[in-house]
């Protein structure tokens, strides 16, 4: 389902109410183009722990395959801080 922006603005928190009864994610347009979308927290939340469960994954296998770097905590700073440069 898709929304305008002045739906939302008009009909507020009771419009994504509603339609996220119906849809679990709700698009939100502005001037035609889906720009947004809105999702109940329980929503974003599993979302969230299967990109972080996915993160986990990839590093334990960079770690079984040996893709891995050690070195100092003084080491990792002085590369970090040349990132920032």
């Amino acid at each position: 389902m898709i929304i305008t922006a002045n739906e939302l603005k008009t009909k507020g928190i009771s419009l994504l109410k509603k339609a996220l009864e119906k849809d679990i994610e709700i698009g939100i347009s502005e001037r035609g183009k889906t720009k947004y979308i809105a999702m109940s927290l329980e929503r974003y939340n599993e979302l969230r722990e299967a990109e972080l469960s996915d993160a986990i994954n990839q590093a334990k296998e960079d770690y079984k395959n040996g893709n891995v770097v050690r070195m100092t905590v003084e080491e990792h700073i002085a590369e970090l801080e040349k990132c920032l440069k």
